[in-house]
């Protein structure tokens, strides 16, 4: 038999140095950015990993006061579609996060598309994860955005690890896997024809490790929902999805309440915590050390469909 983890031992031996190389290649990057193209965007939907590329733009292109506090504005405006079906904590975040920086804030709504008749849903609780590649396209187009700033990571899922830092998208806003440009030495290919645009991902080389690390070391405000907390859930399919309006209980399921916490947030109809007691940073970098299975892979239930999903809705125009 295995030796039981001492779990005080790893935390406390936990490298962070390697952290302010990943943190001086993101700002590299977003500076570049910033550099390269005339219409930015940076998306935040207020997740852990849009919070960390959030804290990295205000380093990059602010002035640090002190502790948490930046003076100055970004480049840039934030960008959100949002599905209609979010976590109500996440919006309410969202929006007094962009307050409290005074920054501006670029919503693409989803029922604006679904009016519009550019999204048909097949009922109304239907998933509307893979739907949002419609609305992200049509904000781009009227917001003419050349570049979009993303907090994708190579470890999350198979189809991601494929993707370069700078990431061209066609005049129809996809993916081709097999027409990615090199980037030997640092050296980016930012060029476009009109019509095309790019995704750009600082933190394309962390881990969700890192992520936590890097969380921890700057005290980045998240969503609650992160930590620790009570929650009626329904178990299915190996999964605790949560009680809401939008995912209420199927026949014969019983709704009962644990204690957990989301390793990822998204729409509300495929996103699902984890049982944990994990209720600060430090806790789930604990926690994180010891994690067999992806954020994505333990909580996303339209990314169980199959290992090319993710791919394929890459190739349509999503994040």
């Amino acid at each position: 038999m295995n030796a039981p983890v001492n779990l005080e031992h790893l935390v406390a031996n936990v490298d962070h140095r390697h952290l302010d190389h990943l943190e001086e290649e993101a700002i590299f990057i977003l500076r570049e950015v910033a550099a390269a193209f005339e219409r930015p965007g940076l998306l935040f939907s207020s997740g852990k990993d849009s919070c960390v590329v959030l804290r990295l733009a205000e380093k990059a292109f602010k002035q640090r006061v002190s502790g948490n506090e930046f003076k100055g504005k970004l480049p840039f405006p934030l960008v959100h579609v949002d599905t209609g079906h979010n976590f109500p904590e996440v919006i309410e975040f969202r929006d007094r996060r962009v307050a409290e920086m005074g920054e501006r804030l670029v919503v693409g709504h989803l029922e604006d598309s679904i009016k519009k008749g550019t999204i048909r849903l097949a009922h109304p609780l239907e998933s509307r994860n893979g739907h949002q590649t419609v609305t992200l396209l049509e904000t781009i187009e009227e917001h003419r955005f050349d570049v979009l700033i993303g907090g994708a990571r190579r470890d999350e899922e198979k189809a991601r690890a494929k993707e370069r830092i700078f990431s061209h998208r066609d005049s129809f806003g996809q993916w081709q896997p097999k027409e990615q440009r090199p980037e030997l030495w640092n050296l980016f290919n930012t060029r476009i024809r009109p019509g095309e645009h790019f995704r750009a991902f600082p933190i394309s080389n962390w881990t969700e490790l890192d992520v936590w690390l890097y969380i921890q070391r700057e005290n980045i405000p998240l969503p609650q929902l992160y930590y620790a907390h009570e929650r009626q859930v329904i178990r299915r399919k190996g999964l605790l999805v949560p009680l809401t309006e939008v995912t209420p209980p199927e026949a014969g399921e019983t709704v009962e309440t644990a204690t957990v916490r989301f390793r990822t947030v998204g729409d509300m109809t495929c996103t699902c915590p984890v049982e944990s007691d994990a209720a600060s940073a430090a806790d789930i970098v604990a926690e994180t050390l010891t994690v067999t299975v992806s954020e994505r892979g333990a909580t996303r239930m339209d990314d169980r469909t199959s290992d090319a999903s993710m791919e394929r809705r890459k190739k349509e125009g999503y994040f």
